[in-house]
């Protein structure tokens, strides 16, 4: 994943839930370790489903940073 500091932190994960990158990255911060738990974190639970693997890719992304890992080439 590309990331550009300032964009690709308002991406929109979940157009049913309207849930934005940043918002997964603070709930993976706080210890969600896959998206529905994050979701559930922000009120929501998934709908369609096509956000999921996005969304735990960016979950995934952001706990490696945490542990200062890069998750691609994990």
């Amino acid at each position: 994943m590309v990331r550009i500091i300032g964009y690709t932190d308002l991406m929109i994960v979940c157009v049913c839930n309207a849930i934005r990158e940043d918002e997964l990255r603070a709930v993976a911060r706080q210890g969600a370790p896959c998206p529905r738990t994050a979701y559930r974190s922000l009120g929501c639970q998934p709908q369609c489903g096509t956000c999921l693997p996005c969304a735990r890719e960016v979950i995934d992304d952001e706990r490696a940073r945490m542990i200062g890992v890069d998750a691609r080439a994990a």
